[in-house]
């Protein structure tokens, strides 16, 4: 596995993202101390990104369930009341 600083990935990403595409693994380091690993993504997280939703459609989705949603309380002074009475 080859070793990369915080400071060589910024300066050179596209050199970088050039050794991880030819199937390199790259420890990043901060400081000395190890902080991540580039690596290209497994057939597995492949498969899992691809299954994932664009996230404007999922953003969509979520707006829909708020709009069904019934507010649990009308207003801000309302909900503030019931976290400060809880206990």
């Amino acid at each position: 596995m080859g070793t990369v600083t915080a400071k060589q990935l910024k300066q050179k990403t596209g050199e970088v993202i050039r050794r991880v595409r030819s199937g390199e693994r790259l420890m990043v380091t901060f400081r000395g101390k190890p902080v991540a690993v580039i690596a290209q993504p497994t057939a597995e997280e492949t498969k899992t990104l691809k299954e994932l939703r664009p996230f404007d459609k999922a953003w969509k989705d979520i707006e829909k369930t708020l709009e069904r949603a019934k507010p649990e309380f009308m207003g801000w002074k309302e909900a503030t009341e019931w976290v400060r009475n809880r206990t």
